[in-house]
This record gives structure tokens, sequence and C-alpha cells, in this order.
């Protein structure tokens, strides 16, 4: 097969596809073999009815629909990997030359992914500040007391109910007297401020004491049966307010918590758990940086149809975790006090960097000539066979059947790349660099002049 691309438009490419005689000629009897599969021709067993009869029973337009239908898009798919292009749309396909004893011709034309091309200065040296993993005393006794609270009683208290208190009470729901259970809670214990109940629960107890009765209407949200968006009425008896008690920072303390008998052991460990934590935050940011600083300087023209569909799918999969957490995007936006308008831009900000990000890595991985063995991607549907619970074997034809196998390679080449882009960097700790630039500006602005004595003779 022989395959040529020209350029017709902007970000449109037209490929010529030829297929030689004999490949055409084998795909062609295959495709009279699947028909002759589907038809029963008199005095013929199933299959094996010659080409003339079915011709003259089917039609050869039939014929060549199924040969085009499964053909075409394998002899597609080979040119754009040898063109190493990557279509935004499915083609136009225009069929030139379909004749027995000829090659089989035909034409695709197709809205393409730009293509960026580096050389090792665009993306090796880049400069990132690392950001600092020093572990400081508060950090340790933060994190103890976090500890602690995870052991903490709780205890009645004398004052009114405060966020972060907890409340025992009896909640009951109506609508119109009728009782609503999925809403209704006996001897609920429940955190004031945590926002796990109706909003206004949170609201209508702050300040309030053990024996006070509350009266509210609220809308129930998404996920309450078919209640669900109903207004419904509250009375709500406050029974007991109860606190923290958090246990002592001491010995015992440690002793309870972890394997450590002193507090200073389990202070070290806990420092120690930081340090390794930091390190790694320090890691991820660092390549989230040295990212940011290649798309920064990629300069590339996208078409609109390329940013809109990375946009969609990015509201496509707002609305999907929407959707999983029982609410909707509208009612998301509303409590993140973002209008859609506001939302899709930002998207469509997000989107740009995206696929910039995408293009930028891509052509490092061009420019290393880096590969992805079938070991790596067998790896790497292990991992999301694991992280979803299932088999591998099940998520890898899963991928094969989609196509998304291609994705998964693809990840694992800008993965790749990204580890080259980061392992060349100059990489400086947080604050060193910002030092260096406001050396190199001052050691670049000029000083000011002396001041001349007048002339002589001129006072």
């Amino acid at each position: 097969m022989q395959s040529s691309v020209e350029e017709t438009d902007k970000h449109t490419v037209k490929l010529t596809i030829e297929v030689d005689t004999e490949r055409f000629g084998k795909d062609l009897d295959r495709a009279y073999r699947k028909v002759a599969q589907q038809v029963r021709v008199p005095g013929f067993r199933k299959g094996k009815a010659p080409r003339r009869v079915i011709d003259a029973q089917v039609g050869r337009e039939a014929v060549l629909g199924e040969f085009l239908e499964d053909s075409v898009p394998e002899y597609y798919r080979e040119a754009l990997r040898e063109h190493e292009l990557a279509p935004i749309l499915d083609p136009d396909i225009d069929v030139e030359q379909v004749e027995e004893g000829k090659p089989f011709v035909f034409t695709a034309t197709v809205e393409v992914r730009p293509r960026l091309t580096f050389e090792e200065r665009d993306y090796k040296g880049i400069r990132v500040e690392r950001p600092s993993v020093d572990v400081s005393d508060r950090d340790v006794g933060g994190l103890l007391d976090r500890l602690r609270d995870r052991f903490a009683e709780l205890e009645p208290v004398g004052h009114p109910a405060h966020k972060g208190d907890y409340v025992v009470m009896d909640i009951r729901a109506t609508v119109h007297d009728e009782e609503v259970p999925e809403a209704t809670r006996p001897d609920y214990l429940y955190e004031v401020g945590s926002g796990e109940f109706v909003p206004k629960l949170d609201d209508e107890l702050e300040g309030k004491r053990a024996g006070e009765i509350l009266k509210f209407n609220e809308t129930l949200p998404q996920g309450a049966g078919q209640w669900a968006g109903r207004e419904v009425s509250f009375q709500v008896l406050v029974k007991e307010v109860k606190g923290k008690k958090l246990p002592a920072a001491d010995d015992d303390f440690a002793k309870t918590a972890s394997e450590f008998d002193t507090l200073e052991e389990l202070r070290q460990s806990l420092r120690e758990q930081l340090g390794q934590n930091k390190e790694r935050a320090a890691d991820a940011e660092v390549r989230d940086r040295a990212l940011r600083e290649l798309v920064d300087a990629v300069e590339v023209d996208l078409s609109d149809r390329l940013v809109d569909q990375e946009t969609e799918q990015r509201v496509l999969s707002a609305k999907g975790r929407a959707e999983r957490a029982g609410l909707t995007l509208e009612q998301v936006l509303e409590m993140q006090d973002l209008d859609e308008l506001r939302f899709r831009a930002d998207a469509r900000a997000h989107a740009i960097r995206a696929i910039k990000a995408d293009l930028a890595l891509e052509a490092v991985a061009r420019a290393e000539d880096l590969k992805v063995s079938a070991e790596e991607i067998e790896s790497e549907i292990t991992a999301l066979a694991q992280a979803v619970g299932r088999e591998p074997r099940e998520v890898a034809r899963t991928l094969e059947r989609s196509g998304q196998v291609v994705s998964v390679a693809g990840d694992i080449l800008r993965r790749k790349a990204l580890d080259v882009v980061v392992d060349h960097a100059e990489i400086v700790s947080e604050g060193e660099g910002r030092a260096a630039d406001e050396a190199s500006v001052e050691a670049e602005e000029p000083s000011e002049p002396p001041e001349k004595d007048p002339p002589e003779g001129r006072s």
C-alpha cells in the first residue's frame, strides 16, 4: 500500500491511498465470502455461491459496500500511522478507482491535530523551583493533634452548639404530615458544620442548647429517593450537645496510638512521615512546574473544533462526577458560586493548556525517539485493573474493543517524555531561583553615572 499526504486547508490534510492489486483482490474476495455467508442461493451450499451468482442475486454494489466498510478503515488507519497523523473527526472518503485487476485508490480528507517540532534547547535546561521539604515543629504538632483527634472522646458540654461540636437529636421530616423515612433520624449524632445533612440544619443548630426544638423547611437534594427536589418540613429536638475531649499528648497516648513507647519516638516517626510526604509532593510539583514552563513556551495555532472537543469532554466529565455524587452539574456550580458561562470559560482555558501540554510532550517524545513496549502497556493495564477491581484480561479486552489501547500507550509515552524534561531540568530550591533572578537584574541595571566636575574656568 502506498500513500501520500497534502495540506488542503488550515489544520486539514488530504490522504491519497493506493492499495496494490494483489491486496485489493484478497480483501474483495473476503467481502464476497462474507456476503455469501449471509444469503441463501438455491443450488449452492451456504457460503459457496460463486461471484457471478452473488452479483446476480445480491448485486455487486452490496459486495463493494461490504468491502468499503471492512477494508477502507484498515487502509486509512495504516496511512495515519505512516504519516503520524492524529485525526480530530471522521474523514470524508472519496473512492477514485475500484476496478478488479487495478489498484484500489481512494482519498481521505480529515482535520488533524497540529504537530510541534522541538530541538533539544526547547525542552532541556528548563529552570524549575523545587518546594521546600523542611519539616517544622509546627508541622509535627499539627499531625500529632490530628492523630489525637482520632482518639478523642465525646463528652457533654455546657455551652451552646457551635461548629465542630456534636449534637444528639431526633429529626422528623414530613410532607403534608406524611413522614419522609429517608430524612427522619431518631437519636442522630451529627457534627455541626459538616454539611452531611440538609444545608439549613447547620445554620439552625448554631447556638442551640439541649432541649430546644427547631422547625424549618428545606428542599431535599438528589439521592433522597422519591422526595428528591421536594420541600420538606423538619422538626428537630436537640437532646444533647457534646464536644471532643482530646487525650493528653504523653507517653501513654504514644503507646495507645502507635507501636512506640514514648511521645518523643512517636514525634520522630511523624517527622519522618511528613518528610517523605513532602518529598513526594515536591517531586510531583517539580513535574507540574516543568510542564507549565514547557507549555508556556509553546506557540501553536489550535483549531476551534479541537478545542471545542476537549472542552466538551471536560464538561461531560464534570457532569459525570456530579451525578455520581447524587447531584446535577448546576447544583455543583451553585455550591461553588459559579455560573455555567464562567465554568465553560474555565473549562476551555484548561482544555487549551491540556492540548498544548500533549502536543509539547509528543514533540519531546519524537525528538528523543521514545517508544512504548508491550510490557509497559501490560503493566499499565494491570494497574488500571487493580484500581477498578477488575481482571487485567477483562480490562485489556475492553480497551482493545474500544480502541483505547492507543490512548494508554499515548499516556505512557507522554509520561516518559516528561521524565526526560525533568531529568534535564535545572532544579533549584524554592526562593533560590527568585534570588538569582533579582541578582541578575541588579547586575544588568546600569549604575548612576558619576557627576562630572565643571570645566575649568566655570564656577
